[in-house]
């Protein structure tokens, strides 16, 4: 089944499963602490609907013990399932270190990937079945919302910041994606498809795409074109920050703080050089934010990790 037959019943993964289950006990929880209530009202509502002549000059006798229970017992149970929940939502934002690296650029009205190896997809993703993907997306434009209901994911796709998304899809067939965020006149036909496949299918496809160079190798061809190695080249007499190794190391900035090379420093480095200075450099850096856009600066992210497994490389 295909999630455009029934997208609110079809699970593509194991954790579109444990929210249907969360979700579904949560509910039965909720009816069984309410059915109560409903059940006497109806029961006092016919038993006294006529009134009764009652002595009130007395309180009544108190039951402590039942009054703390049912206040307690409901709190511990909702409070496993909060524990439940914050446990699922935590495991969203932490990828696998082998995940899948594909990219996303959200556009109106499309989605546009690109595969490590070089390969562009519009408006359909595939993804081999069993192994974590994750998707680096960012906005061309506005701001978008990528949802996969079979995967019980969703995600803003936000202008001007890096986003990420990851999953595990165990179960091939074919699923719907769309956007659950107005974006403009043809909102509604911003939707798509992903693809899951078998490990051997999805390899076979990626070898019938016959592309030439992958997307680290495009974003290092871009790099020389732009004449970037012109300053952080190895050879190079301007005093720039080198980027062998750079990606996932610590970088000391002149305003006292470290930080992370991760993705995000990257393209901010690239479009908003001033906002974050490494220590001990100059103020030199030009602004790329005008000369490029979301796909180039991710290819040139791609070719900036790619550098800390395989040393520096000027080019292709």
């Amino acid at each position: 089944m295909t999630a455009s037959l029934a997208p609110w019943i079809t699970e593509a993964s194991a954790h579109a499963a444990e929210i249907d289950r969360l979700a579904l006990a949560f509910s039965l929880l909720i009816a069984a602490l309410s059915m109560p209530v409903f059940l006497l009202l109806v029961v006092f509502a016919i038993r006294y609907r006529r009134g009764r002549k009652v002595d009130r000059r007395h309180a009544p006798d108190r039951n402590v013990w039942l009054e703390t229970s049912w206040a307690l017992i409901p709190f511990l149970l909702i409070l496993i399932f909060y524990v439940w929940s914050t446990s699922s939502y935590i495991d969203l934002y932490e990828p696998p270190d082998d995940a899948l690296e594909i990219n996303l650029v959200a556009k109106q009205w499309m989605w546009k990937f690109q595969h490590p190896g070089g390969q562009r997809e519009i408006d359909e993703l595939h993804v081999p079945a069993g192994t974590p993907v994750r998707l680096n997306m960012a906005s061309q434009d506005v701001i978008h919302s990528l949802y996969v209901p079979a995967l019980r994911l969703k995600r803003d796709v936000v202008p001007g910041r890096y986003t990420s998304l990851w999953f595990t899809a165990d179960r091939p067939g074919t699923y719907r994606l769309t956007c659950a965020e107005f974006c403009g006149t043809d909102h509604s036909t911003m939707g798509g498809r992903l693809v899951v496949m078998r490990p051997a299918d999805y390899a076979r496809w990626l070898a019938e795409s016959d592309l030439d160079l992958s997307l680290a190798e495009q974003g290092a061809q871009l790099f020389r074109t732009l004449g970037c190695s012109g300053c952080h080249g190895p050879g190079s007499t301007v005093h720039a920050p080198p980027l062998d190794g750079l990606y996932g190391s610590p970088v000391p900035l002149d305003d006292g703080r470290v930080i992370t090379a991760d993705d995000r420093y990257i393209r901010d480095s690239i479009l908003l050089p001033q906002s974050e200075i490494a220590a001990g450099y100059p103020r030199i850096m030009p602004t790329f934010r005008n000369l490029l856009d979301e796909e180039q600066v991710m290819k040139l992210v791609a070719y900036i990790k790619s550098l800390r497994r395989q040393g520096w490389k000027d080019g292709p």
